[in-house]
Parts: structure tokens; sequence; C-alpha cells
């Protein structure tokens, strides 16, 4: 290691503390308000229309925050998730994984709202990050701090989605060892399978719950309602079936999630077993006992998730259609 304080005088240190700073710049050179110059009214922009596709299609908010989700996980936070399948590109919509995500065609329309303005400056990886703020706050969130300079991707990430998106069946080892992987620790990651407060489950997940007998953790009550919801078992659940996560406040992103994992009313095993496991069920009692700590844990959680991996730079394009790679 070089002493500084032998041969080499303040101007060499001053010369040499930003290539230091550099290297301990931390994963990303992302940051808050990264349009400020080249397109000052794009998070601006944002806002408005997810606001107004809410007003028209009221489940888009959930959609945003599973694109982020779904997004950053595979392979990084880059919009490779958008990319239809076209031009030798399989798109990571059409892996199993992604079954019942929905409201793509609506991230465009974000997009064409922000080209009006600012063309080709906007990436559609942010405008995923900024939708998925924004819908947080629409399904009575928290706010989320989420900074920008994402870049898209060129390719698709399909052959990674399996494997990289968490089972419905998986363990909770599996699942803690998933995120902490990208930098989420076991409080953040049991705040954000609080996600599951919101939207709905399709039937085809939660049958294995059912039948050819109900599994003993599942709240009997509830089992008799999902089988009204759920008739047919596996592997023969149409791909319309479906129950809410949520009965009580089912638009809203709220600890209800976790009073109904402690009354055993959890839909899918993965949830219903993190009242099982020493390492995450003082993290839900606290969380159902508290909401805003299941907010402000949730923010933090989504925030690291924003920030897995993204292309920035040079890195990537940015794409004038979230859904094709420029030609």
């Amino acid at each position: 290691m070089v002493n500084l304080n032998s041969n080499f005088g303040p101007a060499f240190i001053f010369l040499l503390l930003p290539l230091l700073l550099q290297f301990h710049s931390g994963k990303s050179d992302l940051q808050f308000n990264y349009y400020k110059e080249s397109c000052p009214t794009a998070e601006d922009i944002i806002k408005e229309k997810v606001k107004s596709l809410y007003d028209i299609h009221g489940n888009t908010p959930i959609s945003w925050i599973r694109n982020l989700f779904h997004d950053c996980i595979v392979g990084g936070c880059d919009a490779s998730l958008l990319l239809d399948t076209k031009n030798g590109v399989v798109s990571e919509k059409a892996a199993s994984r992604s079954f019942g995500m929905k409201n793509f065609k609506y991230t465009n329309k974000i997009k064409e709202a922000v080209e009006k303005e600012c063309p080709m400056t906007v990436s559609c990886a942010d405008i995923v990050a900024l939708s998925a703020k924004e819908g947080a706050i629409l399904l009575g969130g928290p706010s989320i701090e989420m900074k920008t300079g994402r870049r898209d991707s060129k390719k698709s990430c399909f052959s990674l989605v399996d494997n990289s998106i968490p089972n419905h069946n998986d363990s909770v080892t599996s699942v803690l060892s998933t995120f902490l992987n990208i930098g989420i620790n076991t409080e953040q990651t049991v705040a954000l399978l609080g996600a599951h407060s919101v939207g709905r489950t399709h039937c085809v997940n939660l049958v294995h719950r059912l039948y050819p007998t109900v599994d003993p953790t599942l709240n009997p009550t509830k089992a008799e309602y999902l089988k009204r919801r759920c008739p047919h078992e596996y592997p023969n659940p149409r791909a319309v079936e479906y129950s809410r996560n949520d009965l009580e406040t089912p638009m809203v992103l709220d600890n209800v999630y976790y009073k109904n994992l402690l009354k055993n009313k959890g839909l899918l095993r993965v949830d219903q077993e993190l009242i099982y496991d020493i390492r995450t069920r003082p993290f839900v009692e606290k969380m159902a006992d508290d909401n805003d700590y299941f907010h402000e844990q949730f923010s933090r959680a989504m925030s690291i998730l924003s920030e897995n991996n993204p292309l920035i730079g040079d890195q990537g394009e940015i794409r004038k259609n979230c859904r094709l790679v420029n030609r």
C-alpha cells in the first residue's frame, strides 16, 4: 500500500482523491433528478400520466410495482422486461414466471408523453422505476426515494427469468437468499413481500394448498372461500380464475397482509411460511402492529431494488419505443 505521508505531497493527494472516490462510489451512478437539465419536466410528466392512467384503469399501480420487481430482479433495472418478442428477441413476458402480468401497453403511453417533451432522452428503465414510485403512492403506500439515470437494455433476459423470480412454493431460506444477493436484508424482504397486500393471485398458483386436501396451515374459513373461487384442481384451473390477495383493503398497500398471515390467511405458501420461520416472524408481527413501520421498510427495500445493476453512462441505449430495440 502506498504511504501517502512519505513521498507524496498535498498536490498529488488532491489529484488522487477523485480516483479514490470513484472506486468507493458504490454499485451505480444513479442520482436524484438526473434529468434536471436535459428534461426538467420528465418526472412531472410521468407522475401526471401515471395518475391519468390510474383514473381510467384502476389496477395499473399494481402493474407498475410488479414491473419494477420483475425488471430489476432479472439481470438488473434495464427495462429488458418490456421488450416484445420480435427480431430475434424472445420476450421475458413469455416466461412462466411472468404469468398474469399485464398493462405493458400503458407503459408506452407514458413513454409517448415524455417523448413529446424530450425526444430520446428519458429511458424506459427510469419510467419503470418512477411509475412504481407513483403507483405506490396512489395505492396509499409510502413515498419511495427513487434515483434516475438508468439506460435501456438492447437484449432480453428471457433465459434468466424462471430461475430469478421467486416461486410461490419456494422456501423462506431461498427467498431470503435471492434478495440478499441484491442487498435486501431479511427485514426488508418481509416488507417487500407486503406488496402482496394488493392485487390478485391466480388460482393456478394456490390450488396446491386446496387439493386434494387442504393445507393444514391454511385457515379453514379462508380455505372454503378459496375453493369457491378456485373450484378446479391443478393442473386444470382456468387462467381467469383468481382471488383477491386481501378482501378488506384490496387496493391499499397496507399491513393487512401481515395481519392475515397471523390468522393463517396467506394465499401463497411462501407468504404463510413467514410466520413459521424464526428469522421472519418477528418482522411480520411488528409490521402487522405498525403500518408506518411497514411503509418505512417497504420504501427502503424498493429503493435498493430499483438500483440493482442498472445500465449507465454509454451502456445500452435510450429506446424510442419501450417495446422495441432501436434499429
